[in-house]
């Protein structure tokens, strides 16, 4: 018996025969304001309809906002792995909530690797890699021979594969679905803005950026996700980073969209489908690029950083654009295809193989192929 669920309806009953449920068919995670907002006002379902306080979520956004069906949701997580994985936690937990049957959209903006896609597009990830959990020396004191301060714990330098995992380095979701989503967001009229063609025509000169001035604009593209705290920028370390991707995903992964929150985000969902309160295979990691990961050719990293970042206003409404094609992907085919779920066609899970199944990266199952709770 799921004593959690049981709990949860308990305290639903002593909330009051008023107090149902929280069961949405999908909820949309945001991180901070100005993605939240374009969620707010549009013209395809109302989000502010419900607007419910669940304790532990974030101070500044304390409330989940629902259509009046309850079938969409909206929930700004705050940023940083912390605040994301905390507003996750308090969110699946809840005896307010019952999120085994939902999908959840990760949308928020990133940036973007100029070999691999342009500002303004929409990515949709397979992998996200937790690239900062490393051992780190501060660039002035680095060895000759090292490329980077970053090298992989239990280590002895860049490159090397890691000798110790602490379970969050990586994450694999359901292809499937990301195929679904991928083809619903191609439906999309994405934004662009002058400002945006213009810092793309910067990277012209460099053929390894033929992405970046992609001159038809932004698209919609499948790569994956790196997560840390820390905003970096610049050659070396957008280098460095895509070969700690290689190396975490044993070559597969294609590092593209760089980010502060996705890895807490999908540990904390993982916690949640280990207990019974998710379905894992029902997440979607979507990203729009607002910036690049590294300068154009005859720029500098400080000067890049602290530039204008005018792919901010096209990405923002991207997230719009391209998700509101994902979200009402699901819930106009929810009887016919997701309400059941979308079958996983590929390892879904962490490093560790939690969930049960063998990961396609890093030392394989810690629990023998079964899940973490049945081991």
């Amino acid at each position: 018996m799921n004593w959690v669920l049981v709990g949860s309806l308990l305290s639903c009953l002593f909330l009051g025969a008023s107090s149902a449920l929280i069961a949405p068919q999908v909820i949309i995670l945001s991180m901070f304001t100005s993605e939240a907002n374009v969620w707010y006002g549009i013209p395809e379902f109302n989000v502010l309809a419900q607007n419910t306080t669940i304790p532990g979520l974030s101070p500044l956004f304390p409330q989940i906002h629902c259509t009046a069906d309850g079938t969409i949701c909206q929930l700004t997580l705050g940023e940083g792995e912390i605040n994301a994985a905390t507003s996750i936690a308090a969110l699946v937990f809840s005896p307010l909530t019952n999120l085994t049957s939902t999908y959840f959209l990760i949308a928020g903006i990133a940036g973007v690797n100029p070999k691999v896609a342009t500002i303004g597009s929409v990515t949709f990830a397979r992998y996200a890699v937790q690239v900062a959990l490393q051992m780190e020396i501060d660039a002035r004191e680095i060895p000759a021979n090292f490329s980077t301060g970053y090298f992989p714990q239990d280590s002895t330098g860049p490159g090397d594969f890691p000798g110790t995992f602490y379970g969050t380095e990586v994450f694999e979701v359901n292809d499937a679905l990301r195929q679904l989503a991928f083809s619903a967001a191609q439906m999309a009229q994405l934004n662009d803005t002058e400002a945006a063609i213009q810092l793309r025509a910067q990277y012209a000169a460099s053929p390894d950026f033929a992405p970046a001035n992609n001159v038809s604009g932004p698209s919609v593209v499948l790569c994956d996700t790196a997560t840390s705290d820390n905003f970096w920028d610049g050659a070396l370390l957008g280098e460095a980073f895509e070969n700690t991707t290689k190396v975490f995903t044993n070559q597969t992964g294609v590092y593209c969209s760089t980010q502060q929150e996705d890895n807490a985000t999908l540990e904390a969902l993982l916690r949640g489908a280990l207990s019974g309160l998710v379905d894992f295979s029902r997440v979607i990691v979507m990203r729009t690029t607002s910036d690049f990961d590294r300068q154009p050719p005859g720029e500098t990293a400080l000067e890049q950083v602290l530039g204008p970042s005018p792919g901010h206003t096209p990405a923002v409404a991207n997230l719009h654009l391209a998700g509101v094609e994902v979200v009402e992907m699901i819930a106009e085919g929810w009887s016919a295809t997701f309400e059941n779920g979308v079958p996983p066609t590929n390892y879904i899970g962490d490093v560790f193989g939690s969930l049960g199944g063998n990961p396609d990266f890093g030392p394989g199952s810690r629990f023998g192929g079964e899940p973490a709770n049945n081991a």
